[in-house]
């Protein structure tokens, strides 16, 4: 699909040396419109949708969050930490709002793995449906999101 010139600005501002040192990307060298169908058709076919995956993770992030920088046990088998780092960023994609550096470690205990997102990653998936391009140091797989946070289908 050929992309906008307002998506061209946007991939600019999401490459490296922009906003962060190592951008957005990774060494995903597709356009962004791609990226975003790509990843859409992956939720998409797990019968979930980016909404669902984004209110999962916030949810972990408001509930560890209360554990001031400690894992603490969320809705049984999850152990979360939640720790801020100073500073804020801005969206690649634009808008208003700076996204504090907060990163967020999600371990499943019954499936013995972990995840780790920030807010910025839930701003993504929430408002764009975009989970960083592939080879990036923080790309989240949407598949492996969605299992281990057990995102559940929407009604």
């Amino acid at each position: 699909m050929k992309q906008s010139p307002q998506l061209q600005h946007i991939q600019e501002q999401m490459k490296p040396g922009v906003i962060t040192l190592d951008g957005f990307l990774g060494t995903d060298d597709r356009n962004l419109i791609d990226i975003l169908i790509e990843d859409d058709g992956t939720v998409r076919r797990l019968g979930r949708t980016h909404r669902a995956v984004s209110n999962k993770m916030q949810h972990l992030r408001d509930a560890g969050y209360k554990g001031l920088g400690e894992f603490i046990t969320v809705d049984g088998h999850f152990e979360v930490r939640v720790d801020s780092v100073r500073g804020k960023l801005p969206s690649p994609f634009g808008g208003p709002h700076l996204y504090q550096k907060i990163n967020t470690i999600v371990r499943n205990t019954k499936l013995n793995t972990e995840i780790v997102f920030t807010d910025m990653h839930i701003h993504f998936i929430r408002d764009h449906g975009f989970y960083e391009g592939k080879g990036s140091l923080f790309r989240l797989e949407p598949e492996d999101l969605i299992t281990i946070l057990e995102v559940p289908r929407e009604a």
